[in-house]
């Protein structure tokens, strides 16, 4: 992991196409803003396990058996 250190209105750069930048720091809280193109999802951690949690079920065999009895067949 890096850890950098910045400061408000101070910007870091991913992969020359994604910019995070600080928008205002209030005790423990961090406010961020980031520039992203279109086609690169960006999401908060906890929403994104949620979603591979919710892929992995679908794609299990109970998952297979609710889209066959869906299909009919």
């Amino acid at each position: 992991m890096l850890a950098l250190s910045r400061k408000k209105n101070e910007a870091l750069i991913i992969n020359n196409n994604i910019e995070v930048t600080i928008l205002e720091v209030k005790g423990d809280q961090v406010k961020i803003g980031i520039t992203a193109p279109k086609d690169v999802p960006v999401y908060r951690k906890e929403v994104y396990l949620q979603i591979q949690e919710a892929n992995r079920a679908a794609v299990s065999v109970e998952g297979m058996e609710a889209l066959k009895t869906l299909w009919g067949k």
